[in-house]
C-alpha cells in the first residue's frame, strides 16, 4: 500500500499544482473519490474547505485531508488508467507545450504516466538522465531502430551542465520532438509508446494472438492473450473491448509443452489448481517465448518478487543511491585530504619562514663580523699612523740632540758616529718588535677567524645532517636550500684555505722579523761592547775633574742630570708604547 500511495501521489501532485484550490479543491477531491472508488464524505469535505483560517490555503493545507479521507481508504479496486487520465485532464491544458509535436495527445498522456512511474520520489518531480536513457532505449527497441549512444551522451552532458533532470512536460517535448526517433513515422512512434506503456504501467509482460481450446465444445478459437504478473486475460481482439475470460496464476501453476495432435501444432498446457488450458501458438518460437514468459511469471509469484520492470527500476534506484553515497564519501575524503594538504602547506610555510629567519640572522652576524673587522683594521691603521708620528718625533729629537752633541762634543765624532749606528740598530730592533707584534696580532686574528669559520662549518654540517634526516617529502623541497648551503660551505672552505695561506705567510714574516730582531740584538750587543771598550779607553786619557762625574755609555759628563731624566722618561714611554 505504501508503493501504491506513492504512485498515486505523483499523479495527484501534478493536478494539485495546476489548480487553484480555493475554487477547484472540491472538484479535485470529488473526482479523486470517484475514480479511486472511495466513499464520499460530504461533511469532512465541507469542513475542510470552509472559508476561514483552517481552510486549504491555511497552515493545515490540503495534504492532511488527502491522506486521511482519500488515500488511506484506497483499496486498489480502481482503474489506474482512468485515475491517471483524470489527473492528466486537470494539469495538461496548463502545462502541455503549445508547439506542435510528432506524437498525439494520447501518446503524450502515456509518456506522462510513464514519467510518473520512472521519476524520483522527491518533489518537484524530475526524471534523472539514467531513467531517460532507459526509456529512450525501450522506445528505440520497440521501434526496431538502433540505439545512438553517442548522441545521447552529448545530450546527457548538455543536460548535466544545467540541471539534474527533466520535468514531465520537458520529457514529453523530448519524445515528441523526434530527436531520438529520426526516420520513424508517427504510427511507429505511437506503437512503440503504447508497447512501453503496456509493459511499464499496465504490467503487460507479453501479448499476442493464439488458439485456445474450449472446455465444453472442445473447439479451437483465436484469442488475443495478455500476460500480466498474476493473470492471463484473453479477448476477442487486440482492442481489448470484449473480454472472454481470465487464467488466474499463482505459485502452484505450471506450464508444459504438448505434442502435436488433432492437426494442431505448437501446443502447450497451462495447469492451474482447478482448470487446465490447452493453447496453440503460431510457431515454435512463439510457443517457446510464451512458455518461458509464463514460467518466469509463476517463478516470480512463488518467490514473492515484483515484476521484472519494477525490480529493474528498484535496482537502478538502489544503484544510483549507492553511487551517490560513494560520491558523497569520495567528496568527504577529498575534503579531508585537502584540509590535510592545507595543513601540510602551512607547516612547510612555517619551516620556510624559520629557515629564512635563520638565514637572515646568519647574514646579520656576518655583516657584524665584517663591520668589526673593518673597525679593527681602521684602529690598527690609526695606531700605525700614531706610531709613525711618534717615531718621526723621536727622530727629530734625536737629530736635535745629535746637533747639540756635535756642537759640544766635536772631539768625539767617531764615538758619535758609533752612537748613530747604535741608534739605528735600536730602531731596527724596535721596528722588528713592532713587526713581530703586528704579525702576532694578525696571526691571532687569523686563528680567531679560522676558529669561527670552523664553528660555522660544523654548524652548517650539523644543519645538513639534520636536513638529511628530514622526511622524504621535505627533502625534495629543501634540496635547493641544501645546495645553496653547500655552495656557501665551499666558499667558506676557500676562505678558510685563504686564511690558512695568510697565516702561513704571517708565520714566515714572523720568522723573518724574528731573525732580523736577533740580528739587530746581536748588532746592538756588539756595538755596546765596542762603545764600552771605547769609553774605557777614553776615560784612561781624560783629565780629571773636581766635580763628581756622571758615568754614561757616552762617557763622563756627556749629559746633565736633567737631560738624563728626560731621556729616561722618553725611553720608558717608547717601551710602554711598543708593549
Amino acid at each position: 500500500m505504501v508503493g501504491l500511495k506513492e504512485e498515486l501521489l505523483k499523479s495527484i501532485w501534478h493536478a494539485f499544482t495546476a489548480l487553484d484550490l480555493d475554487r477547484s479543491g472540491k472538484v479535485l477531491s470529488h473526482n479523486l473519490c470517484t475514480v479511486l472508488n472511495v466513499p464520499h464524505d460530504p461533511v469532512a469535505l465541507e469542513e475542510h474547505f470552509r472559508d476561514d483560517d483552517e481552510g486549504p490555503v491555511s497552515n493545515q493545507g490540503y495534504m492532511p485531508y488527502l491522506n486521511k479521507f482519500i488515500l488511506e481508504k484506497v483499496q486498489g479496486n480502481f482503474d489506474k488508467v482512468e485515475f491517471n487520465r483524470m489527473c492528466w485532464t486537470l494539469c495538461a491544458k496548463k502545462n502541455l507545450s503549445k508547439s506542435p509535436l510528432l506524437i498525439s495527445d494520447e501518446d503524450a498522456f502515456k509518456v506522462w504516466v510513464i514519467f510518473n512511474f520512472l521519476s524520483e520520489d522527491k518533489y518537484p518531480l524530475i526524471i534523472v538522465p539514467e531513467e531517460i536513457e532507459y526509456l529512450l532505449k525501450k522506445l528505440t527497441e520497440a521501434m526496431g531502430a538502433g540505439w545512438q549512444q553517442e548522441q545521447f551522451d552529448r545530450y546527457k552532458i548538455a543536460l548535466n551542465t544545467s540541471r539534474e533532470g527533466l520535468s514531465a512536460w520537458e520529457l514529453i517535448d523530448l519524445v515528441g520532438s523526434g530527436q531520438f526517433s529520426k526516420g520513424m513515422d508517427r504510427q511507429t512512434v505511437s506503437m512503440a509508446i503504447n508497447e512501453v506503456f503496456n509493459e511499464l504501467i499496465l504490467d503487460v509482460l507479453k501479448q499476442g494472438y493464439m488458439l485456445k481450446k474450449g472446455h465444453k465444445r472442445k473447439n479451437w478459437t483465436e484469442r488475443w492473450f495478455v500476460l500480466k504478473p498474476n493473470i492471463i486475460s484473453y479477448y476477442v481482439s487486440e482492442d481489448l473491448k470484449d473480454k472472454k475470460g481470465d487464467i488466474i496464476l499463482d505459485g502452484n501453476c505450471c506450464v508444459e509443452a504438448l505434442p502435436d495432435k488433432d492437426g494442431k501444432k505448437c501446443l502447450f498446457l497451462i495447469k492451474c489448481h482447478d482448470k487446465s488450458f490447452e493453447i496453440s501458438a503460431s510457431d515454435k518460437k512463439k510457443k517457446q517465448e510464451w512458455i518461458q514468459a509464463i514460467q518466469t511469471t509463476v517463478n516470480l509469484l512463488r518467490a514473492g518478487s515484483p515484476p521484472p520492470h519494477k525490480a529493474a527500476r528498484q535496482k537502478r534506484k538502489e544503484l544510483r543511491q549507492k553511487l551517490l553515497a560513494e560520491q558523497e564519501e569520495l567528496e568527504r575524503q577529498m575534503k579531508e585530504l585537502q584540509t590535510a594538504n592545507e595543513n601540510k602547506q602551512k607547516e612547510l610555510e612555517t619551516v620556510r619562514k624559520q629557515l629564512e629567519a635563520a638565514a637572515a640572522r646568519a647574514a646579520e652576524e656576518e655583516k657584524k663580523r665584517l663591520q668589526t673587522q673593518v673597525e679593527l683594521q681602521d684602529r690598527f691603521s690609526l695606531e700605525l699612523e700614531r706610531e709613525k708620528m711618534v717615531r718621526q718625533k723621536m727622530e727629530e729629537q734625536v737629530a736635535q740632540k745629535s746637533s747639540e752633541l756635535e756642537q759640544y762634543l766635536q772631539r768625539v765624532r767617531e764615538l758619535e758616529e758609533m752612537y748613530k749606528q747604535l741608534q739605528e740598530a735600536l730602531e731596527d730592533e724596535k721596528q722588528a718588535r713592532q713587526d713581530e707584534e703586528t704579525v702576532r696580532r694578525l696571526q691571532a686574528r687569523l686563528l680567531e677567524e679560522e676558529s669561527a669559520k670552523r664553528a660555522e662549518l660544523e654548524k652548517w654540517h650539523l644543519q645538513q645532517q639534520q636536513t638529511i634526516q628530514m622526511t622524504e617529502a621535505e627533502k625534495q623541497e629543501l634540496e635547493n636550500q641544501r645546495m645553496i648551503k653547500e655552495r656557501a660551505l665551499q666558499v667558506a672552505m676557500q676562505q678558510l684555505e685563504q686564511l690558512e695561506l695568510e697565516r702561513k705567510e704571517a708565520l714566515e714574516q714572523y720568522e723573518e722579523v724574528k731573525k732580523k730582531l736577533e740580528t739587530a740584538a746581536n748588532n746592538t750587543k756588539s756595538w755596546k761592547d765596542k762603545v764600552a771598550h771605547h769609553e774605557g779607553l777614553i776615560r784612561l786619557i781624560e783629565p780629571g775633574s773636581k766635580n763628581p762625574h756622571l758615568i754614561t755609555n757616552w762617557g763622563p759628563a756627556a749629559f746633565t742630570e736633567a737631560e738624563l731624566e728626560q731621556r729616561q722618561k722618553s725611553w720608558k714611554g717608547k717601551k710602554a708604547t711598543s708593549e
